[in-house]
């Protein structure tokens, strides 16, 4: 019976998954892991999934040059955290009052993640379809004398 809830209570997750969980496990704990303790072992850490140190972060964010959206990103968390505690207020305000409202974008935006919700970067402006070629000077100032003539300037 013991197996059968083993079994049962560890289905959901995947052999990879359950895998790197018993390698924690065996590393750190001292004792077997009840079921409960070997599904928190199970769940992946932020490094598992690429996302750095929250002070990493801060940095990354108030060195991005403009456009934000451009830049490569370590992780996509990043640049929504940096968003969302607006990039103006990351660098043009001391890192002893910025990186408190910076973490706490960050800690949520990593929940999100690790509950398994998939953050994507902007995805960049097309060209426009159709691509104009400059006016000559006599062109230039036609619609000029154009637009004179239709304000009565």
């Amino acid at each position: 019976m013991a197996k059968q809830l083993w079994l049962h209570s560890l289905c959901d997750l995947s052999p990879a998954r359950l895998r790197a969980g018993v390698r924690r496990a065996i590393k750190s704990a001292p004792y077997l892991p009840t079921v409960q303790s070997l599904r928190a072992f199970c769940e992946p850490s932020p490094a598992d999934l690429g996302i750095p140190d929250v002070h990493v972060a801060y940095v990354e964010a108030c060195r991005a040059p403009s456009p934000k959206a451009a830049y490569k990103w370590s992780h996509p968390i990043v640049y929504h955290a940096g968003r969302a505690s607006d990039w103006h207020f990351l660098a043009s305000t001391p890192e002893s009052k910025a990186l408190p409202v910076f973490r706490r974008h960050y800690e949520l935006l990593t929940e999100r993640v690790l509950n398994g919700e998939a953050l994507d970067l902007p995805i960049a402006k097309a060209l426009p379809e159709e691509v104009t070629t400059p006016l000559t000077a006599a062109e230039r100032r036609a619609r000029l004398q154009q637009l004179r003539d239709e304000t009565g300037i």
